[in-house]
């Protein structure tokens, strides 16, 4: 299967990359910046150097290609919570999760691309008393969170147009390449290798829709990607 990875030179793509080439699907990763193309192409991909918002550039990398699949794993997170810029990059990020994604899902229509799978979040849903599960709603966009919470409405309804649109809420990251390298910052979290492991299953499993990807935690399910996709919170990439 020939994949086009948006965002490869990220953390999750980092650990995603071997585990697609491992299994034969060939890759085509794409970074905005000419000095990430080195990092990628040592992955192992087929490094494509493209900026999202550039429609035109974008639409042409896709039909090039020729994928097979869409994986979105596109963020604009350069500074750390708890920086004096960490609310600018909130901002940059919601920007690429709304007008990136619509971008990228307009391309991969245009390319005749059915299958798609993003990065999402599991933190936002409104509070309840129970586990959240997939069709629970998300918290109202207002106050401090509300920039994330319409970028993330926006990606999840961009991506759930195309015919096998596939949502992934991850937990908050940590592992290696992430802010939490030596262990979870807080709930609900999940291992940067299991995001990457249920992300390479949603290949060629599941149907489309949004799957809860976490470590198992009282207050969020992720039975579906167990049942559906076969993730596994344990899953760990061998050294």
């Amino acid at each position: 299967m020939k994949v086009f990875f948006a965002g490869a030179g990220g953390a999750i793509g980092r650990r995603l990359t071997p585990l697609l080439l491992a299994v034969g699907h060939t890759v085509v990763g794409t970074t905005r910046s000419a000095d990430k193309a080195e990092a990628v192409a040592k992955l192992g991909a087929q490094a494509v150097v493209v900026d999202v918002f550039n429609a035109t550039a974008l639409h042409d990398a896709v039909v090039v290609a020729k994928p097979d699949v869409i994986i979105h794993q596109l963020t604009d997170l350069a500074f750390a919570p708890g920086t004096p810029q960490y609310e600018e990059g909130l901002k940059r990020n919601a920007r690429i999760r709304a007008e990136g994604t619509a971008k990228l899902v307009a391309a991969a229509k245009s390319a005749g691309v059915r299958r798609m799978i993003a990065q999402s979040v599991a933190w936002l849903y409104k509070p309840g008393p129970r586990a959240h599960v997939e069709t629970d709603p998300l918290a109202p966009a207002e106050g401090a969170a509300a920039t994330t919470i319409d970028g993330v409405n926006a990606l999840e309804t961009a991506v759930l147009s195309l015919p096998e649109g596939v949502v992934l809420r991850y937990g908050f990251f940590y592992g290696p390449g992430t802010w939490s390298p030596g262990g979870p910052s807080r709930p609900p979290a999940v291992h940067i290798d299991a995001a990457a492991q249920a992300t390479a299953l949603a290949l060629t499993k599941g149907r489309p829709g949004i799957y809860n990807v976490a470590d198992d935690d009282p207050a969020l399910s992720s039975e579906k990607a167990k049942r559906e996709l076969g993730f596994k919170p344990a899953f760990r990439v061998k050294p």
